[in-house]
């Protein structure tokens, strides 16, 4: 996935209220720009980090620009626009290179599925049955540890997203957690207990219901973002 239009750099002033950030451009401008993640972003919101952000001139929007990546503490590049995750895995999917996802017949975008008034990211069709995949972006990492974690705040709604996956696998139905990981040099992921152990208790309920765990890291720069590798998960 490229970047429709350049990044511009800049250095982070402040993450509030959920949707906003100030930052000063490189050039010294005070910025409002969007905040487009509803975690907490422990680990990608630092006084002072490196970011980069998508300028917007659309006069009908309130806010000049959408943050998309940031260096966190230990170098590393974050992509902190959760809504790029279900695109870079869309693209991944239609160039075949999620391989034990490949040879669908059709795909299709958020599909109404299950008892809790659900939405699943994709359904896949397969000449054998259909397969419900649900992606989360990971951004969390702790300190030098390569191991990268979610969620990184409370999240009921994963939680119901795993229940849900776990009725259709005890169903006979392909379910998958699809976890992508939008954070530079990580060798697995694992499910953050320690922030919420409901959603990990539900993460391994799944699994032993059947429901496939798959997580792929990407390559980050300012000009794209790609899926590139497939990685361990850690339950």
């Amino acid at each position: 996935m490229r970047y429709a239009t350049a990044l511009e750099q800049g250095r982070l002033v402040r993450r509030y209220k959920r949707f906003f950030a100030d930052i000063l451009t490189m050039s010294g401008e005070p910025l409002c720009i969007h905040c487009p993640n509803t975690g907490s972003m422990l680990n990608c919101m630092s006084e002072g980090a490196r970011v980069w952000f998508q300028r917007n001139e659309d006069p009908k929007r309130k806010l000049r620009g959408t943050w998309e990546l940031v260096e966190t503490p230990q170098g590393r590049l974050a992509c902190v626009n959760t809504a790029r995750a279900n695109r870079l895995v869309e693209e991944a999917l239609l160039e075949g290179l999620i391989e034990p996802l490949a040879g669908f017949t059709a795909l299709k975008r958020e599909v109404p599925y299950g008892t809790e008034n659900s939405r699943v990211d994709f359904r896949l069709d397969y000449e054998t049955g259909p397969a419900f995949v649900e992606v989360k972006s990971v951004t969390l990492g702790f300190g030098e540890s390569a191991v990268a974690a979610f969620p990184d705040a409370v999240t009921t709604r994963g939680a119901r997203h795993l229940r849900e996956l776990a009725a259709l696998a005890r169903a006979g139905v392909r379910a998958v957690q699809l976890y992508c990981v939008n954070l530079t040099d990580i060798e697995a992921v694992r499910p953050a207990e320690e922030i919420d152990p409901l959603y990990a208790a539900a993460l391994r309920d799944a699994v032993e219901a059947g429901v496939e765990v798959l997580a792929y890291g990407v390559t980050i720069s300012p000009e794209q973002i790609r899926l590139s590798h497939r990685l361990p998960v850690k339950l």
